[in-house]
C-alpha cells in the first residue's frame, strides 16, 4: 500500500517524537530491536561509527579499515557529516559532552 506525502510525513514525525521520549539507552535499544533487523542496526552503528572517526580526524583509508564500511558509505557519511542537517555533528557532540561529565 502506497503512502501519500502527508501520511508519510505524519509516519515520519510519530518516529521522531517516539525517539525523542526514549529516556536511557536500554530503552532505545528495546525500541531499535523492535522496528529494524539486526542487519539495519549493525549498519546504522557502523555509520555513526564512521562519522565518529572521520570527525576525529581519521582517514576515509584508516575508517574504512577500522570498521569494514565500503568506501562508498564512508564517503556518504562524510558527506552528512559535513552537510546542512547537522545530525551527526550534534549526536557527536552530545557524546563526547557526556563522557566529560
Amino acid at each position: 500500500m502506497r503512502k501519500d506525502g502527508d501520511s508519510e510525513s505524519r509516519a515520519n514525525a510519530r518516529l521522531y517524537e517516539a525517539l525523542c521520549a526514549l529516556q536511557t539507552p536500554e530503552e532505545a535499544e528495546a525500541l531499535l530491536a523492535d522496528i529494524l533487523s539486526a542487519r539495519e542496526l549493525a549498519d546504522l552503528a557502523q555509520r555513526l561509527e564512521v562519522a565518529a572517526l572521520l570527525s576525529s580526524g581519521a582517514s576515509y583509508l584508516d575508517v574504512s579499515r577500522s570498521t569494514g564500511a565500503s568506501s562508498t558509505t564512508v564517503s556518504r557519511v562524510s558527506k552528512c557529516l559535513n552537510g546542512e542537517a547537522g545530525g551527526y555533528r550534534l549526536v557527536l557532540a552530545r557524546l563526547e559532552e557526556q563522557k566529560t561529565n
